[in-house]
């Protein structure tokens, strides 16, 4: 079965350089906001879906958008929200924090030309995760469909960027979810714990082909 990843924010193929998963595509946050994913997804009749950071939020996004199309779900560092919801309890990043996470990645990457670090791209990409939050369209979700396959949550256990709330969140979306929370505050787990995300991967993957096999 095909796995298709969607990468997070300033996030380029080096990211997944250390897992060995087989992934058939590994989507830009730019392919996404440029529609790339939708229409090749669109073609496809089942896949596995592997979203890290904003990547989380988009491959969620494809779920609502694809139910029928998607026989597993890995989320690594993931979340429906990363903007601060200060009045619900919700925690995440405010304006601040996300004008100083663009700047801290100028400063790591000052003669970058990658396009996912293009000026223009970035801006993009923070819009989105300034506006985005489908934690109500996830709850009706589960309420009315009920998904049952197989998923696997992958969250540090003090990442600042997305915090452990998410993982609580979506495990009470897909109460059938595997939840592992890595010691330490890292974010950028595809790079710290490769060994994890590729057990969590091939467990999803071959619990979708039974499922599809038992359902043929």
């Amino acid at each position: 079965m095909k796995r298709f990843v969607f990468n997070g924010w300033a996030a380029g193929p080096e990211t997944w350089a250390r897992c060995t998963f087989p992934r058939s595509r590994v989507f830009s946050y730019i392919d996404a906001l440029d529609g790339i994913a939708e229409r090749e997804l669109a073609e496809e009749d089942e896949f596995v879906l592997v979203g890290f950071s904003m990547g989380g939020t988009l491959a969620l996004q494809t779920l609502l958008r694809h139910p029928e199309k998607v026989r597993g779900l890995v989320l690594v560092s993931a979340t429906p929200c990363m903007a601060e919801k200060a009045t619900e309890g919700w925690r995440g990043m405010n304006d601040r924090r996300i004008a100083a996470f663009r700047k801290g990645v100028q400063l790591m990457h000052p003669d970058d030309g990658s396009p996912w670090l293009n000026e223009a791209n970035l801006d993009r990409g923070l819009a989105y995760l300034r506006t985005t939050d489908i934690r109500r369209q996830l709850v009706d979700f589960a309420t009315t469909r009920r998904p049952d396959f197989p998923v696997s949550i992958l969250q540090s256990e003090r990442d600042g960027i997305v915090r452990p709330q998410n993982a609580e969140f979506l495990k009470d979306v897909f109460p059938q979810a595997e939840v592992t929370i890595v010691p330490g505050n890292a974010h950028d787990l595809p790079l710290t714990v490769p060994d994890l995300i590729d057990a969590a991967v091939s467990a999803v993957g071959e619990l979708a082909r039974k499922a599809g096999e038992s359902i043929r």
